[in-house]
Order: C-alpha cells, then structure tokens, then sequence
C-alpha cells in the first residue's frame, strides 16, 4: 500500500541509572553476549536498520548482520540476505570517513533535511547509495519512513539509537515497539545520553505510553519488551 508507515521497532541496551553511553559520548559495550546476539536476532527480522549519524560514528558500526548465522535466518525469515542500512544527519555533519561508508555489501541510505550545505549533501550523494531530504530545518520522519516504504519496501524498521533520534521518532509516535535491556551497570552523569534525549516532552499530559509486554532475566541482565499503548 502506498504511503504505508513501516512498523518500527527500537532496541537499547541501558544501564540500571537509565543511560545508553558515557557523558564522554566515549562508547564501550556494557551488554552481554547474550544481549549482542539478542541485538543481532532483531536484525534478522527487519528489512531496514537506521541510527544517528553520532552513533555510526563513536561505535564504528556497519549495521550487518552478524555473521552466516543470522544471514540465514534472515532468508528463513523471508528477507533479503543482509539489511537496508539508513544513516540520519540532518545537518550532514557524519564523518566521510566513518567504517558504514567503507563497507559495500548492502544500500547505504541517508536521511537529511534541506538545511544541509550543498558541499556535504554532493558529498553524501557520493558516499551513500542514496541522499533523501526529508523537511526544511528538521527532518520529518513520517514523510521520510513513507518513502523507505514506497521506495525501498521496509516494512520493519530496527532503529538502534541514538538518544536524539530516538526521541523524535517517539514525539512523532513512530515507535510501535521497545526492546529494553537493563545491565547490572551505573555510569551516572546529568549529561550521559538515554533513549530518548533531545527535544523531549514538556508535560505528563503529552507522555507517550507504552505497556510491557514481555520481561525475562537472564543472568544479570532484564530483557524488556515494550508496546506503544493504545491512545485513551
């Protein structure tokens, strides 16, 4: 169906005190194994990945599959052999250089707003194998999630941070999903990033909802299922 919104589902692994990340922005993992194969099982079940252009660049990550494994789970699932990979900046600030632009096994999309320099958004069009924008001073993720729809047909969109994007896509009530896994850990820090920073909501009355679904413990860790409650 044309202008269809994909079902989008998110995945964090957080801290007991609530953050994603150090207030460096210096990434270390903190999750399991258990919770990188967690990460990587998700994946095999969406057709599109999208991160901030601040995550691709302090985790370094190309958004594959995780190896043979999962590749064939994905064919098992229905999918093409490796996923959709979709890259938000909006100023078109992401380092050329970042490893998701070196590696060619899959599309490379990057979702930009009109604000963009036109030296980086010729820049981008070289790099990725796509440049959409989407807005004039911010992006508009419904119109731009309507687009990987109709353009790429993505169904399910995986989003894997960070906090900023996050919290747009939960202010635009995109996030259909949310998949929580709380660590043994405390990095503390009023400036360390969570799930959903940015903009924010300014009151209860605006709070969006969602309802747990599922909840097991494995080994030190919680791992949460979240669905986007219904309107009241």
């Amino acid at each position: 169906m044309k202008n269809k919104l994909p079902f989008v589902f998110s995945n964090f692994a957080m801290t007991a005190d609530g953050k994603i990340a150090f207030a460096s922005d210096s990434f270390v993992p903190f999750g399991s194994a258990r919770d990188r194969e967690h990460m990587m099982e998700l994946r095999a079940t969406a057709d599109a990945v999208i991160c901030g252009a601040t995550t691709v660049e302090v985790t370094e990550t190309i958004l594959g599959t995780g190896g043979e494994k999962f590749r064939k789970q994905r064919l098992k699932n229905g999918l093409p052999e490796l996923p959709l990979r979709v890259v938000v900046s909006g100023s078109g600030s992401i380092d050329p250089n970042a490893n998701i632009f070196k590696k060619r096994f899959s599309p490379v999309i990057v979702l930009t707003a009109d604000q963009i320099p036109k030296a980086k958004l010729k820049l981008l069009r070289a790099l990725a194998d796509e440049v959409k924008v989407c807005g004039a001073h911010e992006i508009n993720f419904r119109a731009a999630l309507r687009w990987l729809n109709e353009k790429w047909s993505v169904k399910r969109l995986l989003c894997e941070g960070g906090g900023q994007l996050h919290d747009a896509l939960i202010r635009a009530d995109l996030v259909d999903e949310l998949h929580l896994t709380v660590c043994p850990t405390i990095f503390g820090g009023r400036n360390a990033p969570t799930i959903a920073d940015g903009k924010g909501i300014g009151c209860l009355i605006d709070a969006k909802r969602f309802e747990l679904t599922s909840c097991k413990h494995i080994g030190d860790e919680v791992f949460t299922v979240w669905r986007r409650a219904a309107q009241k």
